[in-house]
C-alpha cells in the first residue's frame, strides 16, 4: 500500500512541476522531503532520467538565446573560467594529499567542484577506473553542496545588488552542476538565466582536456573519454532562433516548458540524494568539498566585483 502511495505521490509531484506550479527550490525541497519518508521505488530510474531531462532541458533553453550576445558572454567570462579551474584543480590536488584521503575520492569531487559538478564526475569516473562507492560518495557530496547553493546564492545576490550580468556569471563559476546553476538563476532574471546557462556550457567543454590530463595522472590508458556531444544541440538551437527559423510562439513555448522540465528534474535530483551515504562519507571529503567551493565562490565574486 505505501509503496502504491509513494508512486502516485512521486508522479503527482512532477505533474505539478510540468504544469507550472513550483520553482527550483521548492522542487528541491520536495525532493528532500520524499526522500526522507518514501523510499523512492524510482530511483535507478531517476539517476538515469536527471542526466538526460538536464540536457534536453539545457538545449530547450538554447531556443531563447541568441548567437552574438552568446558569442559575447562566452569570451567576456573566458578568463575567469580557465583562472577559477585552474586553480581549483591545483588546490583540490594538493589538499587531497595533505588530507591523505583517497586520491581517486578527492580527484573527482575537485573534478566537480571545478567543472560542472555530476557531469565532470560521470566524465572523469571511468577515466581514472573509480569504484561505484567512490563516484557515489563524490555526487552525493557535490549534489548537497549544489542544493545550499541553490538557496544561498540568489540571498546573497540580491544582499550585494548584484546586477544580473554579475550574478550570472557567479552562478556558472561558483555553482557546481548545471541544474543548480539554472535553477538559482532561472528567479533571478533572464539576463542572469542566458549568461549562467551559455557560461556553464562552454565550462563543460573543459571536461575533456581534464579528462586527458586524469588519465596521464593516474596512469591511466585506453579508457574512453566523454566528449559533451549535447552542448552542439545546445549551439543549433540558439542558430536557429537568431536565424528565426521556427515562429516566435514555437520558440516561446520550448524554452517556457524547459525551464519547466528543469524544475522536474531539481525534485529527481532531491529525491535521490542518499542521507546513509552522507552519513558513512566521513569528514574530510566533506571538508576538502566544501573547502574547495566556499574558495572558489569568494574568489569568482571578488574577481567579478573588482
Amino acid at each position: 500500500m505505501k509503496d502504491n502511495v509513494s508512486k502516485i505521490v512521486y508522479l503527482l509531484i512532477i505533474l505539478i512541476g510540468l504544469l507550472g506550479f513550483m520553482n527550483s527550490p521548492t522542487a528541491l525541497i520536495l525532493g528532500f522531503i520524499y526522500a526522507i519518508i518514501f523510499n523512492n521505488p524510482f530511483k535507478s530510474y531517476s539517476q538515469k532520467a536527471i542526466h538526460y531531462l538536464l540536457k534536453i532541458s539545457v538545449v530547450g533553453l538554447g531556443f531563447g538565446m541568441l548567437i552574438n550576445e552568446t558569442l559575447e558572454t562566452s569570451k567576456s567570462g573566458l578568463s575567469l573560467t580557465i583562472f577559477s579551474i585552474l586553480l581549483t584543480v591545483s588546490m583540490g590536488m594538493l589538499l587531497s594529499r595533505i588530507l591523505k584521503m583517497d586520491l581517486k575520492l578527492g580527484h573527482l569531487i575537485t573534478s566537480g567542484t571545478a567543472i560542472c559538478g555530476g557531469s565532470a564526475i560521470a566524465a572523469i569516473s571511468p577515466v581514472i577506473k573509480a569504484d561505484n562507492k567512490t563516484i557515489s560518495i563524490a555526487l552525493g557530496i557535490v549534489f548537497l553542496l549544489n542544493s545550499i547553493a541553490l538557496f544561498l546564492f540568489p540571498s546573497v545576490g540580491h544582499f550585494l545588488h548584484l546586477t544580473q550580468e554579475q550574478f550570472g556569471m557567479w552562478c556558472a563559476i561558483a555553482i557546481h552542476d548545471t541544474s543548480s546553476v539554472v535553477g538559482a538563476s532561472l528567479g533571478y532574471g533572464e539576463e542572469a538565466l542566458r549568461i549562467a546557462t551559455t557560461l556553464k556550457l562552454s565550462r563543460t567543454l573543459w571536461i575533456i582536456p581534464l579528462s586527458i590530463f586524469s588519465m596521464f595522472l593516474f596512469k591511466t590508458k585506453g579508457e574512453k573519454i566523454k566528449i559533451p556531444y549535447f552542448i552542439l544541440l545546445f549551439l543549433l538551437a540558439i542558430m536557429i532562433n537568431s536565424y528565426q527559423v521556427l515562429p516566435a510562439a514555437t520558440t516561446l513555448f520550448i524554452v517556457l516548458m524547459s525551464k519547466r522540465l528543469l524544475i522536474v528534474t531539481l525534485f529527481l535530483v532531491g529525491s535521490t540524494i542518499s542521507i546513509k551515504d552522507l552519513k558513512t562519507t566521513g569528514i574530510k571529503p566533506i571538508f576538502l568539498a566544501l573547502f574547495l567551493w566556499v574558495f572558489i565562490s569568494i574568489f569568482s565574486l571578488v574577481y567579478i566585483l573588482f
